[in-house]
């Protein structure tokens, strides 16, 4: 059963999710691919919202004590390294955040990444990619290769490196991944995904079971965050740099997969980690019970939180450590 925390903070989540703005579903042409227009009043008030209340709940979270931060020019795209104390240099996590595509920064996931760097005695170098409906597909994926690349041209060798990666960063950490692969570069040893959106052409059937249950994700707003990510691209949703479920999966470096019980998108991580076993990835999934979307965000708040970082933590410290070419 989940702590009372977790109990408290999804109840919290749930009352979050019916305030006013969020009862009001995007109009029918909204849901469906079409050129992103940020003047189109609609859109631009769902897209400000979303990012201003990521950044409203978000502005509390505080990273472990002695955590330091350092904005850099990763490759042309903004970035910040945030270290802990533990944190050895030799080693490193590129970090992508999550948020739909649309919404999600340094700010929102600094504490996160901090509390990472202790657990995994790594710094992490947090990535402010672009976002949609500015910036759609595939300028995330295009900003997120480049600060890789400006990674491997580091001190850090790509067996001390990893990708993390939340929600939508999830997907896009796999998709980074794919893409690397198929241009030929040395991939990292390993690659963690926190509730990750793997499948947006939305089939899977925990978006109908799950629906009930799941206080943070409405399927509404997955159709919204596809829409704008995707706009003015005649992309099919199922290429596997959009939806990595659909991907050819060989040759990934180890992999692990956080995923609550009580999420929409647990069936994405569930047929991504059979998927990746087929095709012979090293894949480890945690599916933890009664637990809500990334709740690794309640970290230092919820204890399901603080264990999911440290076992995070664990995983790539040993992956590191027993790394071979």
């Amino acid at each position: 059963m989940p702590s009372l925390r977790a109990r408290i903070i999804a109840s919290l989540a749930r009352s979050f999710s019916t305030r006013p703005w969020r009862r009001q579903s995007p109009e029918p042409g909204l849901l469906t691919p079409s050129p992103p227009n940020t003047e189109t009043p609609q859109i631009q008030a769902i897209v400000l919202e979303r990012r201003r209340q990521m950044e409203r709940y978000t502005a509390l979270l505080r990273g472990p004590w002695g955590t330091k931060q350092e904005t850099v020019n990763a490759g042309g795209v903004p970035a910040a390294w945030i270290w802990s104390p533990q944190a050895q240099h030799d080693r490193a996590i590129l970090y992508l955040h999550g948020g739909g595509y649309i919404a999600g920064s340094i700010r929102t996931h600094r504490a996160l990444a901090a509390y990472l760097s202790k657990a995994a005695q790594a710094p992490v170098l947090l990535l402010e990619y672009r976002r949609a409906p500015e910036h759609p597909f595939p300028a995330a994926l295009d900003d997120a290769c480049a600060a890789y690349r400006w990674l491997l041209v580091s001190d850090v060798s790509p067996g001390r490196l990893a990708i993390a990666g939340d929600s939508a960063g999830g997907g896009l950490a796999i998709a980074v991944l794919l893409k690397l692969r198929d241009r030929g570069l040395t991939l990292p040893a390993a690659g963690v995904c926190l509730s990750p959106w793997l499948d947006l052409a939305l089939t899977g059937t925990s978006l109908v079971t799950k629906a009930r249950v799941d206080p943070i994700l409405k399927t509404a707003d997955l159709c919204f965050m596809v829409s704008q990510y995707l706009g003015g691209t005649e992309i099919d949703v199922r290429t596997p740099m959009v939806s990595p479920l659909y991907g050819e999966l060989y040759g990934l470096p180890r992999l692990l997969i956080h995923v609550g019980s009580d999420e929409i998108l647990l069936d994405d991580a569930i047929r991504f980690y059979q998927r990746a076993r087929e095709a012979g990835v090293d894949a480890q999934i945690e599916v933890w019970d009664g637990m809500m979307h990334v709740w690794h965000m309640g970290v230092g708040l919820i204890p399901e939180a603080s264990k999911a970082i440290e076992r995070i933590g664990r995983f790539l410290r040993s992956t590191w450590d027993t790394y071979t070419i």
